[in-house]
């Protein structure tokens, strides 16, 4: 369904912009030049009109991608539709106006005021006029209760029995389509008062099994007075089950402080928990930055990646190349690549972290370590999406059980994608022991609460600095 509707929007948006571009070239000829209708036609023989047919709505595709349009597409609002589509609209026209249009020679001011305001009030009219159609469509389905979102609620009280029941009697339906319920703690059998209402699927225990089972979209924490405490550790298991919605049922005092959200005035009031860190833009401009810098990379280090395998295979018996197991993304497994740096079965006896004068370093492996030259290798992962060029360092299943047993919190770190370098790389380097770790974690912490595109810059500035200075640990 979501992928269905998704190339609706694409279709119709393209279709819109494609429209407005032939409005825009028939108007200009019409109008403003008072050419005859006859003569007018002409138009279609133009080859800037055929290139821009072609080039100015994949335009448009690029924008509302990079903007975010093509993303929760079974849950717009129809206001909100209108906003954003207004929004990228004066966008994309002051682009098109200063790329293709402001060069068209003319003798009035005129002309170029009237050619702006035409291609904006048409292709927002028939943009917008497409996608409310598609939008409504949808809202019809979700009041009509023809179509859900798979919800998980938590909790089995008097709250979560009271918040089903309001979901469930509201005047317009959400959507929340309930797969089950689960206790807030482990090892409890049933006897919630929303037996017989759905099905009890576990404790926090199964928590993400059962999200990638039902295919849980959304979340619902509902729980009793004194149960508030045990929020915190279902919200880190949440925040590394995918992009779900959270919503937690508020208290008095949650309202009073201004905490609560609501979607509609006509829906129940909760606190909702944002899984996004950045605008969805900034996301869209840090893939795309990803990949142009890796293939950069890839192509200029060419050179230094040739010469530093050459003298790995030189100095050290075995492969040039060392791939390990590393958590990434929601919890996700990946092969991390680097260039080798450690003597062959350095890990033998069991995993271990380096340290100073590590033995089983090789002297070149030393100095790889010492420029960062040993990580060059993972643009290829960044270049696969399995990791970014500024994110937390990913860390082997091993040591992260050891680290969460101390530091519950570095299961936040698994809402980005881990990095080639990070803010915690910058500022501690290389950790020996969990201890270490968990000193880093605060740094990398402090990332993702101050996540940006101006910090990730400023993050590969300071990386910079350190590997022009070798100064890295």
């Amino acid at each position: 369904m979501k992928k269905r509707q998704t190339i609706k929007y694409i279709v119709f948006d393209t279709l819109s912009a494609m429209v407005a571009w032939a409005s825009l070239f028939l108007f200009r000829k019409l109008v403003l030049e008072h050419t005859a209708f006859h003569d007018a036609a002409g138009v279609f023989s133009d080859t800037n009109f055929w290139t821009g047919l072609v080039a100015v709505p994949l335009g448009w595709l690029s924008l509302y991608t990079i903007m975010g349009t093509y993303r929760g597409v079974l849950r717009k609002a129809r206001l909100k539709e209108f906003l954003d589509t207004l929004g990228a609209t004066l966008i994309g026209v002051v682009v098109l106006f200063f790329l293709l249009l402001i060069d068209d020679a003319t003798t009035t001011y005129w002309y170029y005021y009237s050619t702006f305001l035409f291609l904006l009030v048409v292709h927002f009219v028939l943009t917008y006029a497409c996608r409310v159609v598609i939008t409504s469509q949808t809202v019809r389905r979700v009041h009509s209760r023809r179509l859900g979102f798979p919800t998980l609620m938590i909790g089995c009280g008097g709250k979560a029995l009271q918040t089903y029941l309001d979901l469930e009697n509201q005047e317009t339906y959400s959507g929340n389509l309930f797969v089950g319920y689960i206790a807030a703690e482990d090892g409890v059998a049933g006897g919630g008062k929303l037996d017989g209402i759905m099905p009890m699927l576990g404790g926090p225990g199964d928590l993400r099994r059962i999200v990638e089972e039902k295919g849980v979209e959304e979340v619902i924490i509902a729980l009793e007075e004194e149960q508030r405490g045990r929020i915190a550790p279902l919200l880190r298991t949440l925040n590394t089950c995918g992009d779900l919605i959270i919503k937690i049922t508020p208290e008095a005092r949650d309202i009073i402080m201004g905490t609560v959200k609501q979607d509609s005035i006509f829906h129940s009031p909760f606190i909702i928990i944002n899984n996004r860190l950045m605008s969805e833009w900034q996301y869209s401009v840090k893939r795309l930055a990803d990949i142009v810098l890796s293939l950069v990379a890839m192509v200029v280090l060419s050179p230094v990646y040739l010469v530093t395998a050459i003298i790995v295979k030189a100095t050290s018996p075995g492969p040039v190349f060392y791939a390990q197991e590393r958590i990434g993304y929601h919890g996700r497994p990946f092969r991390m690549h680097k260039f080798r740096s450690m003597y062959v079965d350095a890990e033998q006896m069991g995993p271990a972290l380096s340290k100073d004068n590590d033995p089983r370093i090789t002297p070149f492996g030393r100095f790889m370590r010492k420029v960062r030259l040993d990580e060059i290798p993972q643009f290829w992962n960044v270049l696969r999406g399995t990791m970014s060029i500024v994110g937390p360092r990913p860390e082997r299943q091993f040591y992260i059980d050891q680290i969460v047993r101390r530091a519950p919190e570095y299961l936040l770190l698994q809402r980005v994608k881990p990095g080639i370098t990070s803010w915690g790389q910058v500022k501690y380097g290389y950790a020996s022991n969990v201890d270490e770790m968990v000193e880093r974690l605060r740094y990398d912490l402090l990332y993702i609460d101050n996540m940006s595109l101006t910090t990730d810059i400023k993050i590969m500035i300071y990386t910079a600095k350190i590997i022009v200075q070798g100064r890295g640990k």
